[in-house]
């Protein structure tokens, strides 16, 4: 009898650095790393193992293409309550105060509305027909939520993926701060959380993005020393259209990107989660960006 073939596990790479060592890993899409204030590889190599754990526990629960997600559960209820476990109700309870104090602009039904948009670089935007016909598919008051029953109307669906890779990193860090002797940086695909200085009380020095030379040096940087860091903007999804550059980033309001948006949002926060949601609300906020995070007290740049 032939065994199961098993799905080929993620690459992973271990190696010094100067003064450090970094772990890698893919994972939520994208390149995920933990680097360490040490030159000791096995270590290295024993933490990765946490936070790279953690990113695919999160990636396989929450993830909207995984067939056995919680995701995908309540999506094939088909109108029908679903009772959710602890972790995706607060997960839930956290998306509904985004909602709330985002006055709507914070959304996690408006993730269909990528059956419409391409944010590929191109230059191919949709109808207006075809962008309300989806519309019709969002709307957090029309959701039913009633802890811990969540009721989706038939056709609509959640999309966590606006929290998910900032609450993997939270928890990633949680994880490896317990077996660590060391300060280190967790940095999935560029949210970010530090767990103090390094040694000689160094910070962690971190580049943001150019938009529009992605890849290349650093626009600036940002030094952390203990907390989180998280970017918003539209430096690698985008489209181009009549001579404006579209960002990813939608208003669930009207389906369209965001008007007078900036073209990033860097936020400093207690936790990866918090700088991902603000650097998120204050994009939405469009022109309103930099007032909005004047109010919230935080570390911020924008472009």
């Amino acid at each position: 009898m032939t065994p199961p073939r098993r799905s080929p596990s993620p690459p992973r790479a271990v190696r010094r650095i100067e003064d450090g060592t970094r772990a890698s890993f893919a994972a939520l899409g994208g390149p995920c790393e933990l680097l360490l204030d040490s030159e000791d590889v096995r270590e290295a190599s024993r933490l990765m193992a946490f936070a790279a754990g953690e990113a695919f526990r999160i990636e396989r629960k929450f993830g909207r293409y995984r067939p056995e997600g919680e995701v995908h559960r309540i999506h094939g209820a088909r109108g029908r309550p679903v009772e959710v476990d602890e972790e995706t109700a607060n997960l839930l309870d956290y998306a509904v105060l985004c909602h709330e104090s985002s006055e709507g602009r914070f959304d996690i039904t408006s993730g269909v509305l990528r059956r419409v948009w391409r944010f590929d670089g191109g230059s191919t935007v949709p109808g207006p027909e075809a962008v309300r016909e989806v519309l019709a598919l969002v709307g957090w008051e029309r959701v039913r939520w009633e802890r811990p029953v969540l009721q989706l109307p038939e056709g609509m669906e959640i999309d966590l993926g606006g929290l998910g890779k900032e609450y993997a990193v939270d928890r990633a860090a949680a994880l490896v701060g317990q077996e660590a002797a060391c300060s280190f940086l967790v940095n999935f695909g560029g949210d970010l959380f530090a767990s103090g200085p390094r040694r000689g009380g160094k910070p962690w020095a971190v580049g943001v993005d150019d938009p529009d030379h992605t890849g290349q040096a650093p626009l600036y940087r940002v030094d952390l020393e203990r907390g989180g860091l998280a970017t918003s903007g539209d430096a690698r999804r985008f489209l181009m259209h009549e001579g404006r550059r579209l960002g990813h980033i939608l208003d669930p309001r009207t389906g369209w990107p965001v008007e007078g948006a900036p073209r990033s949002v860097t936020v400093l926060a207690g936790t990866c989660l918090e700088a991902g949601t603000l650097s998120t609300l204050a994009y939405l906020r469009g022109p309103g960006a930099e007032a909005f995070l004047l109010e919230q007290g935080v570390e911020f740049r924008i472009l």
